[in-house]
């Protein structure tokens, strides 16, 4: 689905088995864009289609494609002539080459995509990590890395592939995913220091994964765990939706996480 502009007022997670309302805070407003794009497309799962935000297109449906999404701020702040979202909530890999490739073309400029959380199953790691002990998040969180170590390297391959062959001349940067959850106290029944511990660490890991492929793809790779620092789950500022109603919401970037971290973390990758 191609957008232009002015348009009418999501390791990376599905809809989890939790109950809870955590909502996410008012988000500030997005700084000034300075890279301007004539054809920008922007790819990959709910952290780019702005699950978390609470507030989605009509159109988009089960896809979640928000308002307050990071590609729909920078396409509205940078003047982009051409934009297409087709970032879609739940997208796997294989779902970027079947069904959302179609929207690059020769004259493509900017492509974004955060894309890999859901291929190893991050989703059944922190509904394993909130309604288990230690020791099965410990498990769940190893299981999850050997697949990003084994088989997520050479599906991004074939992504990253296929990105460049449908736009040529398109700049490319993949956005990685942020640390979940902070340490300290926290207000979240189960969720224990040492499970938040370990999940952090395999955001490290997957991050890492991310980081090579999309080096070796020529692409650039957008780190935002530091631009998340202090905002996770458990923090006094979050940025990450805790267990959330609708479920759908939990654990996944609010609209300040949009705002405040995604968009600054593209905006320095394009600067």
């Amino acid at each position: 689905m191609r957008r232009r502009r002015p348009l009418s007022a999501m390791v990376a997670l599905t809809a989890l088995a939790l109950s809870g309302t955590v909502f996410a805070a008012p988000g500030s407003a997005a700084p000034p864009a300075q890279q301007v794009s004539d054809d920008y497309v922007a790819l990959g799962d709910s952290y780019s289609s702005g699950v978390g935000t609470r507030e989605y297109f009509d159109d988009s449906g089960d896809c979640r494609r928000g308002p307050h999404a990071y590609p729909q701020l920078y396409a509205d702040a940078a003047g982009v002539t051409e934009f297409a979202f087709v970032a879609c909530s739940g997208a796997v890999t294989d779902d970027v080459d079947a069904e959302q490739l179609d929207a690059l073309d020769e004259s493509t400029t900017l492509v974004t995509v955060s894309i890999g959380g859901n291929d190893v199953g991050f989703a059944d790691v922190i509904q394993s990590c909130l309604l288990g002990d230690d020791a099965g998040c410990d498990e769940a969180v190893s299981t999850a890395e050997q697949e990003m170590r084994s088989e997520l390297p050479d599906k991004l391959d074939d992504t990253y592939d296929g990105i460049s062959g449908a736009a040529p001349a398109a700049e490319v940067v993949v956005l990685g995913y942020p640390k979940l959850a902070e340490l300290g106290d926290c207000g979240v029944p189960g969720f224990s220091e040492t499970k938040r511990e370990r999940i952090n660490a395999g955001a490290d890991v997957l991050a890492g994964v991310l980081r090579e492929r999309a080096e070796a793809a020529g692409f650039t790779f957008a780190d935002p765990r530091s631009q998340f620092d202090g905002h996770g789950v458990c923090g006094e500022d979050e940025w990450v939706n805790g267990p959330s109603a609708p479920l759908v919401e939990s654990f996944h970037p609010n609209i300040d996480g949009h705002a405040a971290g995604y968009l600054r973390v593209l905006e320095d990758a394009l600067a």
